[in-house]
This record gives C-alpha cells, sequence and structure tokens, in this order.
C-alpha cells in the first residue's frame, strides 16, 4: 500500500500516556519481559544453567528443544543434550488434561533451583513458553559469540501466561526494497522472539514484483527489476528509456519454500499479500496487456506516476482472470495458511472509465459505479482463494461497492472500516496507520529519516484493537504493525524503525489490557535495549528526543515555542546563540520566545547530568513554517 495519499502532518505530536521517572516505576526485583506476563510470581533463589543442564521433552517436541538449544550455544558455549526423561534440567511438557485458560498458546513457566518447567496445552505454548525463558537470562543470552567466565542464571518465578488476541503481526514491505531471504529470515526470528506469531509479506507492487511464479516467468524477468535510484521517494526521475534494470530481486519457490519452513518452526504463520488490482505496475512492465491502456511501462523507480501511468489491471479483460488464476494457483501451494491478502487499496479508476473493455463489463453485470467495478474483480478473487482452500483478506478499500461475501479486513484507513466490516459481520485485523505504520516519524523530523507524519512510541502503547462499537469483539483477530519501505533503503533502518515501537506492539496485542503501564513499559524496554545492543540489532531512541512544537502567538505576531518530552523526567536544555547545548544551559521551564537575531534553536535532553536524545538544531525559519507563519 502506497501511504502518501494520507493526509500529510509533518509534526503533529500528542503524547497519549502520563509517564513517571522510568527507574523508579519498576520495583528493584522487577522481571523484565517484554511482552508483560498475565501474571508473575517472584520467588527466592535462582536456577543455574550449566554445559550438564538437559532439555528434556518428547519426540514429538524435539524440534523445539534443539532449536533453543541452539541459541543457548551461540553465546553459552554449552551443548544442551535433548533427553526424553529426567528428573532435573529444562523439561518442556505438553499438559495430559487442557488447561482451558491457556488455550493453544499459553504457558506456565515454573523456574526452582533443582529444574525449570515448562507446562503447555499446544507445542506453540511450549515456544513462547521459552522464549520468556530467554528474556529472562541475563543480556549477554544475546551474544553471537561465546562469552567466557559467565554465570549463568535464571531467576525463580512463577509465569502464568497466554495472549489476549490470536493475531499478533508485522508487515514487511520487499517491493519498494528488495531483502536477501536471510534478512527476511531474521526479521522473523526477531517477531517471534515478542511472541508474534504472523508475518505479513508484501510481495508485489508499482516498484517490484519479489515472488517467482513458474507460469509468468516474465513477471521475475522484468518486474522484479529497476534502474538504480536513491534519493527522496517522489522526487527520482524516471526510468530513462536505454537505461539498464540492474536494481531489485525476487524470491524463487525454493526460497519461499525454506522461509515457510522457518517461519513454522517459529510458530509464525507467513501472509503473502498479491496487491491487485491496484498497485501492479511492475506486472503491468511485464505483461502491458493487463492494463487497460495496453501501452509498455517501466517498473516505477520512486517516480510520480499516479493517475499518469496506468497501473491497475483491466477488470474488464478476461486476461486479468487469467493471470490470476495462474498467480493465486502458485501462491497457494507456497504458503499453507488459512488466508491470502488481494491488497485491494488504492486503486487509481480513472482509465476504466475510458475503457471499453471496461464499460462492457459494468453494463453486462450491470454495475453503476466504478466502485462498484472493483468489488466485482474482488469477489472473483475471493472465488478464485476459495477454490484453493484458502480465504481472502484485503485492505479496508475492498469494503467500497460492496464486500466479498466472507471477506476479512484488514483496517489501515483509521478504525471505521473495522468496525463496519465487524458489523457486518466480517472478521478484522486492525492496523490503523494512526497506531500501527512504522514507516513513519518517530521522533522530530529533524534528526528523523524523511517521510511524511508520525507515529510515536506512546501512540503504539496506547493503541487498542478492541473500538468502541463492537457489539462481537471476537471478530476483530488481533492487529500488527506495518513497515512500508519507500524511506528504507537497508536492514539496519528496517531494525531501526521496527524496534521499540513492536515492542508496544507487541505487548498490546498480547498481554491484557488491565496490565498496560506505560512506566513498567519504558523499563522493560531499556532492559531491551541492552540485550539489543548484545545482539547487535539497529533501534531507535527517539522517544529520548526532545519534542519541539512552535505555536503562533497572534498577539505580538511571533512564534513561542513548547519543549517536551515523551519519557518524562527529562531535563531539556536550549540555546538560541548557535552554541552547543549542554547542562549548564539554559533548562526548559515554559514556552520560549525567540532572542531578536536568533537564527537556531538547539536543544538536547539529559537524565541524570547525562544526555541521553539526540541534539535537535533546527532553524528559526523553519519553527516559523511550523506554526504557520
Amino acid at each position: 500500500m502506497n501511504t502518501k495519499f494520507l493526509s500529510l502532518c509533518l509534526f503533529s505530536l500528542t503524547v497519549v500516556l502520563a509517564a513517571q521517572e522510568i527507574r523508579a516505576a519498576a520495583p528493584p526485583n522487577e522481571v523484565s519481559l517484554i511482552p508483560q506476563p498475565v501474571k508473575v510470581e517472584r520467588r527466592t533463589g535462582t536456577f543455574k544453567l550449566s554445559g550438564n543442564t538437559r532439555l528434556i521433552s518428547s519426540k514429538s517436541n524435539k524440534e523445539i528443544a534443539e532449536l533453543f538449544a541452539a541459541m543457548f550455544k551461540a553465546p553459552t558455549g554449552f551443548l544442551l543434550q535433548h533427553a526424553l526423561s529426567g528428573p532435573a534440567g529444562i523439561q518442556l511438557l505438553i499438559s495430559k488434561t487442557p488447561n482451558v485458560v491457556l488455550g493453544n498458546e499459553g504457558y506456565t513457566l515454573d523456574v526452582t533451583p533443582g529444574k525449570i518447567t515448562i507446562l503447555a496445552n499446544k507445542p506453540a505454548g511450549l515456544f513462547y513458553g521459552m522464549q520468556t525463558l530467554m528474556q529472562l537470562l541475563p543480556k549477554e543470552i544475546e551474544s553471537p559469540h561465546v562469552v567466557k567466565n559467565k554465570s549463568w542464571s535464571v531467576p525463580c518465578v512463577k509465569i502464568t501466561d497466554y495472549p489476549r488476541f490470536g493475531w499478533r503481526g508485522l508487515m514487511l514491505d520487499v517491493s519498494r526494497h528488495f531483502f536477501p531471504k536471510e534478512l527476511v529470515k531474521k526479521y522473523i526470528n526477531q517477531l517471534a522472539k515478542y511472541k508474534m506469531n504472523v508475518f505479513h509479506w508484501h510481495l508485489t507492487d508499482d516498484q517490484g514484483w519479489r515472488i517467482e511464479i513458474k507460469s509468468l516467468p516474465k513477471l521475475t524477468g522484468i518486474g522484479a527489476w529497476r534502474a538504480p535510484r536513491v534519493g527522496l521517494w517522489w522526487t527520482r526521475p524516471p526510468q530513462g528509456a536505454n537505461e539498464a534494470a540492474t536494481d531489485g530481486g525476487f524470491y524463487t519457490q525454493e526460497d519461499i519454500k525454506e522461509i515457510v519452513k522457518y517461519a513454522r518452526s517459529r510458530f509464525v504463520t507467513i501472509l503473502p499479500e498479491i496487491d491487485v488490482p491496484g498497485h501492479s505496475l511492475a506486472a503491468i512492465a511485464a505483461y502491458p496487456e493487463l492494463s487497460c491502456t495496453g501501452k509498455a511501462y517501466k517498473v516505477n523507480v520512486g517516480n510520480l506516476f499516479y493517475t499518469i501511468d496506468d497501473n491497475a489491471l483491466c477488470p474488464g479483460n478476461d486476461q486479468t482472470y487469467d493471470f490470476m488464476k495462474k498467480v493465486i494457483d502458485e501462491v497457494a501451494a507456497l504458503f499453507p495458511g488459512e488466508f491470502i491478502h488481494i491488497g485491494g487499496d488504492e486503486c487509481y479508476k480513472g482509465f476504466w472509465k475510458d475503457c471499453a473493455k471496461c464499460q462492457k463489463r459494468m453494463k453486462d453485470e450491470k454495475l453503476q459505479t466504478v466502485e462498484e467495478l472493483q468489488s466485482y474483480f474482488i469477489r472473483r478473487m475471493e472465488t478464485l482463494v476459495k477454490s484453493k482452500g484458502k480465504k481472502l483478506m484485503g485492505w479496508d478499500e475492498i469494503l467500497e461497492g460492496g464486500l466479498a461475501p466472507e471477506a476479512t479486513v484488514m483496517s489501515w484507513r483509521g478504525m471505521d472500516g473495522g468496525v463496519t466490516a465487524a458489523k457486518m459481520g466480517h472478521k478484522v485485523v486492525m492496523t490503523p496507520s494512526a497506531n500501527c505504520y512504522l514507516d513513519l516519524y518517530q521522533g522530530d523530523p529533524a534528526v528523523e529519516p524523511p517521510t511524511y507524519s508520525m507515529l510515536t512510541l506512546s501512540s503504539c502503547y496506547g493503541f487498542d484493537p478492541v473500538p468502541n462499537g463492537i457489539s462481537d469483539p471476537s471478530l476483530i483477530l488481533g492487529g500488527q504493525g506495518n513497515l512500508w519501505t519507500e524511506s528504507v533503503p537497508n536492514y539496519r533502518q528496517v531494525e531501526y524503525m521496527t524496534w521499540p515501537r513492536s515492542f508496544a506492539l507487541a505487548e498490546v496485542f498480547w498481554s491484557p489490557k488491565s496490565t498496560r503501564n506505560w512506566d513498567s513499559f519504558i523499563f522493560r524496554m531499556e532492559q531491551q535495549f541492552a540485550r539489543y545492543d548484545m545482539a547487535q540489532v539497529n533501534y531507535a531512541r527517539s522517544a529520548y528526543d526532545p519534542i519541539i512544537k512552535a505555536v503562533r502567538d497572534t498577539v505580538h505576531k511571533a512564534v513561542r515555542i513548547a519543549l517536551d518530552t515523551e519519557i518524562k523526567k527529562l531535563d531539556v536544555y536550549y540555546t538560541f546563540d548557535n552554541t552547543y547545548p549542554d547542562n549548564f544551559s539554559a533548562k526548559y521551564k515554559d514556552t520560549l520566545s525567540v532572542p531578536i537575531g536568533a537564527d537556531h534553536l538547539r536543544v538536547l535532553t539529559y537524565r541524570n547530568n547525562k544526555p541521553i536524545g539526540k541534539m535537535i538544531t533546527i532553524p528559526v525559519k523553519d519553527l516559523e513554517k511550523r506554526a504557520g507563519m
């Protein structure tokens, strides 16, 4: 989905939760876990893990035991042996009498000085219990290399835990920028650590077709490649007539089978998305006959094209449905999950109005509007998807013109689409851009990679997927975060945009709403930062940065400046005299006026007399623009 068509808001920030002192918020003995378990009982003592510790499980759960033995080996050097029985060690047990409260993904984790017991109804619960156990170990457990002379101890606890929602996802757009299979696997592994269970894989769009369809070889032979470009999206020059298309890539079907197997071993379901009928320029570049115009187009490089180039499949053309049948047939065979996502968003229908085939289709099917024509197309897609034993999912635009009978809606343009679908009896995944779009600014635009709107850490944490007005909350399957990659050119930036906001979403989707606590979350987030430093995973510290809001003073016809912090109890220092602020500079107490002659504002946050956020420098002229002057 191309999100540039959302209403732009270069800087608008509301801190939705009042936070207290970070360190004081958590008791000294608080167990630091994300997502927060349903119930934690802290006990005295520790369990010490050594090279003699055994992983005890039945043969059917040996794969889970071996997965975690491999995770333990890298930092500890210990090769934990699997055993079918034994009095001590780490025991993975499936309950003989299922615990209704735990469901399919819940678990209990009982740590005593003598042994660790993880009990669950299903293997998924054992997996999540082991993920919790990993977080109870020292941060060095995340090291990719052996850490010598380290004591590997786990605090004694009794944890009872199960998820609030069954759908807990992250989406990665690999069309705008392609990421090789090893990085995709790394992303899946990381989201699974925080008990997320859906990887939404956005595989096709205007800027690249990334999945091999053997019956349609031009999709990857042509559609997976574009001319190389850097710079701001939508400002790039289009591909030249004789310019080579060398930027891109795709996943072979063998790659996909490997990734699906990798995800399944971590109890992650992959949701493939083939975005149609709009967002199809890469497919049309490969097969021009699929569009209304039939023109020869290039795969988009990030230049403006919407309403100029025809990037929508022609719903009046029978060849379109032959094409989609081949695609759906092969996609369904590759992905064992319940759903196939067919997009359905942001489809420009202007070319349909002037297309003789589309107009004939509308007349033959007694369709009054082009919105109804899109609905006709979506219903035919649902028939194709159902014929392969799958269910159709689409963005909330599929509501326009009438919803396909059994479609599941992914609501991104706010919550209203999801509410409407639920009232019609349809299942919904809530992923509103205001809470879940990870490609947006997470701090001041002056020091963040360029995008167009704002999504702070606290806005993620304050999200509730079940809005008012839903009579049957069971129709809300859950939610997910979405990372569109127009402004995300490399994997380090993928990590930066995903974490820590996805820590917040993971807790929203898993933990009881009643346990939500911003202070506690910030404390636990900081412990995860230390683990990420060990793991060499990138993350954003934007929540420590100062918030700078410019307000127009209509009385004095000047700009006034309000400073704040998302994480509270940080000290804010500033200068207007072109020097760099520190904790000997002026400390912010109330709204500021710009001194006569000042041309820049510099702001920096401190905690405990040490700098903690990025220094932000903003020209006074830019502050005036923010204030609408």
